[in-house]
């Protein structure tokens, strides 16, 4: 059986973590990207321990977030979380993302997040444990499998929003553009300016005309730690800021 602990969040929210699913701060940056309004129909492919579900309740509270994955024991840690902290537009779903037919209405998706795997099958060394390998290589989907979803549960209008590695980024365009998604905003994330980005966010309107906007470069650090901008996306933050 799985060890469980918690993480405290700002305003005292805890979040249930276990060595198979937790978080870094590409989950804080993704949340803080998709920025949900108040009435918007959200979900989360792939949520793992729930993160981005609990950190967009927290900042935004859109009206319902769906979170879905395929794996009983992140879908069980997400349901020990909205019970505790009684979040009751937060809806665990245990289904694989590419059959949610029934599950979640078609067309009815304001906003869809998926923080996917990074790393192609078989691209380089695969983690250890079989979690990690769902979590970062594309053995039971890939970023084409993400994106046809994504479509298939937006309306017309509708935003999906990704974080990935900028090697990359080729595939995710060429995905949302294949399954009617328009890139229309851009942002490269980098540890300070004077290293490469190692992440980047795009979102993107389902039936969107052409025209993409770059946002300046987020950092992490700034000159005495970490930047300015983080420290307002972590929002005062957790107890223990996550590595990364």
């Amino acid at each position: 059986m799985a060890e469980y602990t918690f993480e405290t969040l700002r305003n005292n929210v805890d979040i249930c973590v276990s060595d198979e699913h937790k978080f870094g701060t590409d989950a804080f940056l993704l949340a803080d990207h998709a920025a949900p309004r108040h009435k918007d129909s959200v979900c989360d492919l792939g949520t793992g321990c729930g993160i981005i579900a609990v950190l967009m309740q927290m900042t935004f509270a859109p009206k319902m977030i769906y979170g879905v994955d395929i794996q009983p024991q992140a879908i069980e840690q997400l349901k020990i979380t909205v019970e505790k902290n009684g979040f009751d537009n937060i809806v665990p779903v245990c289904k694989d993302l590419k059959d949610l037919s029934g599950e979640i209405p078609f067309g009815s998706m304001d906003v869809v997040v998926c923080n996917p795997p990074y790393k192609a099958s078989k691209a380089g060394i695969e983690s250890l444990t079989k979690a990690q390998r769902i979590a970062r290589h594309e053995i039971l989907c890939n970023i084409d499998d993400i994106c046809r979803t994504a479509s298939k549960l937006l309306k017309f209008g509708g935003k999906l929003c990704l974080c990935c590695r900028p090697e990359r980024l080729a595939d995710v365009i060429s995905a949302m553009k294949d399954n009617g998604i328009e890139p229309k905003v851009l942002r490269f994330v980098s540890k300070d300016a004077k290293t490469a980005p190692w992440l980047f966010l795009i979102s993107g309107s389902k039936g969107g005309k052409p025209f993409m906007k770059v946002l300046p470069q987020l950092y992490i650090n700034g000159e005495n730690g970490f930047s300015d901008e983080l420290l307002e996306i972590y929002g005062g933050g957790k107890t223990n800021f996550p590595a990364g």
